[in-house]
């Protein structure tokens, strides 16, 4: 299963990581139904953030960079 949100497609690996997350958190609750709605919820999130909060959008990206390169290390 592929949903198409904007430019960003949910996979079955993204919804299945995180029916986990919610079984852990809130087993009642995890289905792909509100799996699907986590991650748009996200989606749109980071979208807001990038008009409300540029600078805590850009901490967030420094620091997957340095992750990134860690691990590269």
């Amino acid at each position: 299963m592929t949903i198409k949100t904007g430019g960003y497609q949910l996979n079955e690996k993204d919804i299945d990581s995180m029916i986990r997350f919610l079984k852990a958190t809130d087993p009642e609750h995890a289905t792909p139904e509100m799996a699907i709605d986590m991650l748009e919820y996200l989606k749109a999130g980071v979208h807001t953030m990038a008009d409300l909060d540029p600078e805590k959008l850009k901490e967030i990206f420094e620091e997957i960079k340095k992750q990134k390169m860690l691990s590269n290390n």
